[in-house]
C-alpha cells in the first residue's frame, strides 16, 4: 500500500516506533535512526525478554524496519540526514524527541524543509508542542495518571495502571494514520 514512501524515523521506546512500525508494515521502507551506542531500548525490556542479546521489546517495536547508526550531534552525522533528504528521496520524518530537541540538531521542520520542501514531518510528544508540560517527557505510565485512567481502571480503592502502554500505542496508530 505504501510502497515508494520512504521514511526516516528518529523514534524511540514505543510512540513513535509503533507508527514506524505500522508505516513499515503497509510497505513503507523505514529507516530508524539511532544513536552510534544503539537505541537504548535494545537493551531494556521490561519482562527481561531477549533473543539473541537483543530486546524482544526492541524487535517488536521496530519491526520491518531498517536501522543506521548516526552521530546526530556530529557535523558529519547532520550532513547525512541531509543528503538522505535531498538526495536519496527520503521525504518523510517521524520524531519523537522532547519539543526542541530536533531544531538543537539542526534536524527541525524548517531546516530540512529548505533541503526538501515536499518533506512531510511529524512530531510527536507527550504533553505537545506548546503549554506548560511542552518540554516536560512523556511517558505511557505518566499519562495514565495525569490524565485518571489508573483511577479508571482501579479497584476503587487504588489506582492501577493498565497492562499495555494505552496511550503510547495509542497514539502511534493515530500518528501513523495523519
Amino acid at each position: 500500500m505504501l510502497e515508494g514512501i520512504k521514511v526516516l524515523s528518529f523514534t524511540h521506546y514505543l510512540q513513535g516506533p509503533s507508527a514506524a512500525q505500522a508505516l513499515a508494515d503497509l510497505g513503507a521502507d523505514v529507516v530508524k535512526i539511532e544513536a552510534c551506542k544503539g537505541a537504548y531500548e535494545r537493551g531494556w525490556s521490561g519482562c527481561n525478554t531477549y533473543k539473541n542479546g537483543v530486546s524482544v521489546f526492541y524487535l517488536m517495536a521496530n519491526r520491518n524496519q531498517r536501522d543506521l547508526a548516526i552521530d546526530l550531534k556530529s557535523e558529519e552525522g547532520r550532513e547525512t540526514i541531509y543528503t538522505l533528504i535531498r538526495d536519496k528521496g527520503y521525504d518523510v520524518i517521524i520524531e519523537n524527541f522532547r519539543p526542541g530537541v530536533m531544531d538543537k540538531l539542526g534536524l527541525g521542520y524548517e531546516k530540512l524543509k529548505e533541503i526538501n520542501p515536499r518533506v512531510v514531518y511529524c512530531s510527536c510528544t507527550g504533553y505537545g508542542s506548546a503549554g506548560p508540560k511542552a518540554k516536560k517527557p512523556g511517558q505511557d505510565l505518566l499519562v495514565q495518571c495525569a490524565t485518571g485512567a489508573c483511577d479508571l481502571n482501579g479497584s476503587g480503592t487504588e489506582p492501577i495502571p493498565f497492562g499495555v502502554a494505552v496511550a503510547e500505542e495509542f497514539s502511534g496508530m493515530y500518528l501513523d494514520q495523519g
